[in-house]
């Protein structure tokens, strides 16, 4: 027998859900009233609606404007072209905006008494959906990126609807979740934008000698220097084959860096899950003090202070005897990282080597106020990460919920 109630519900709703077509609960928006001087949006699976002018730096709609669907606050627009994101589509409430002109190639719809807005659009966001539309789709995308769903075919697509009372108390609860994961992302954009600020303002622009904001009592001119004068910079080397079982050992005290630690610690690595045995470590760069690091394989130019005792993977190359505090050159090296992005693609021959970093310029501070400039942006950065993370976990609280709140 079919499941007619949630796994998760409110206090007070005992009664099984209604399985209906959605084309019983909604009806049809389209065309417009022929104004053109209202908000031109389209659908993005990972933000929901957004301002032609923004997404694309312009309004895209040109002629077919005038064919544009006039939706109004309140109504729904389904997007049924595929992505990562939504392989079948997304669907979006809109909210922010009292009116606006959306595509007509969406398929736009207002809800009736017997549905609540808000709950259609998270009933859609936990793709429960999508095996029924998958059923509808005969063949791939077309030309445009849309899915040959047309809209009957979209309408009579069954859905699982408890009573507006249940709708609206689920609707208003994911809702309020949503307005804290919003206030976190925004927390997040806000730091980021600070910490790019403080970067552009804390080291001195092209061909200045002090920046333009420092810590009190430091007043002496920045000195220029090359990289390969501050530090002996060698490369990493890889114990071969690398997928050879040997040469890796979980009860090692030796870790093994690899890009994905890199990518998923974003450049300061506290923790290695792979370990090294003594085999491999006789065939590569083994260092047990915290060190500094650049990645020139898949991410390239990527600057990485590593606190754990590693062996080093030849598509990194590694700071010795630094004359420099660890930090600072973290973050100048980021600073500076899309200036290395030429010398190498993912996929192709890296060609950013010692020698180039060797001989790059750079303008530098006495030691004390480079670990003042240090630890203040790492602090920027630690906030950045806390924030991160309690924003991924409140994404995975909210996928949790729809996925028990929903049938």
């Amino acid at each position: 027998m079919t499941k007619r109630t949630p796994e998760l519900r409110f206090k007070g709703f005992v009664d099984d859900w209604e399985q209906r077509k959605l084309g019983d609960v909604t009806k049809r928006v389209r065309g417009n009233d022929g104004r053109m001087d209202l908000p031109t949006l389209t659908i993005s699976a990972g933000s929901g609606w957004l301002d032609q002018r923004e997404r694309f730096s312009g309004n895209i709609a040109g002629k077919e404007q005038k064919n544009y669907t006039l939706l109004r606050k309140g109504e729904l627009s389904y997007n049924h072209g595929n992505s990562k994101l939504a392989k079948y589509g997304a669907v979006f409430e809109l909210r922010t905006y009292e009116e606006a002109l959306v595509p007509r190639v969406y398929h736009s719809f207002k809800i009736k008494k017997e549905a609540v807005a808000d709950f259609i659009e998270y009933l859609f966001a936990t793709k429960r959906p999508d095996r029924e539309l998958g059923k509808l789709i005969s063949s791939g995308a077309r030309m445009d990126g849309l899915l040959n769903i047309n809209f009957d075919e979209f309408m009579g697509i069954k859905i699982s609807l408890p009573t507006v009372v249940e709708q609206e108390a689920i609707s208003e609860f994911l809702r309020a979740l949503d307005n804290t994961i919003t206030l976190h992302q925004r927390k997040l954009d806000l730091l980021k934008q600070l910490k790019q600020g403080y970067l552009q303002k804390m080291f001195p622009a092209t061909g200045e000698s002090i920046p333009k904001v420092r810590f009190a009592d430091f007043d002496e001119d920045w000195e220029q220097r090359k990289l390969g004068d501050l530090s002996d910079i060698v490369r990493g080397a890889s114990p071969r084959p690398i997928q050879d079982p040997k040469w890796f050992d979980k009860s090692s005290d030796i870790g093994w860096l690899r890009i994905a630690d890199v990518t998923e610690q974003n450049g300061r690595i506290y923790h290695l899950e792979q370990k090294i045995s003594k085999a491999g470590q006789e065939k590569t760069r083994v260092l047990t003090n915290p060190h500094l690091l650049l990645s020139i394989a898949a991410t390239v130019g990527k600057p990485v202070v590593n606190y754990v005792k590693t062996g080093v993977h030849d598509g990194f190359l590694i700071f010795l005897t630094p004359l420099f505090d660890k930090e600072f050159m973290f973050q100048w090296l980021e600073m500076f990282r899309p200036k290395w992005q030429k010398y190498g693609q993912p996929g192709s021959q890296v060609n950013l080597n010692s020698e180039l970093v060797r001989k790059q310029d750079i303008t530098i501070s006495t030691c004390e106020e480079q670990k003042k400039i240090g630890i203040f942006l790492k602090q920027i950065d630690d906030t950045y990460k806390l924030h991160r993370r309690e924003l991924e976990q409140l994404k995975k609280i909210k996928l949790s919920l729809l996925n028990k709140m929903f049938i």
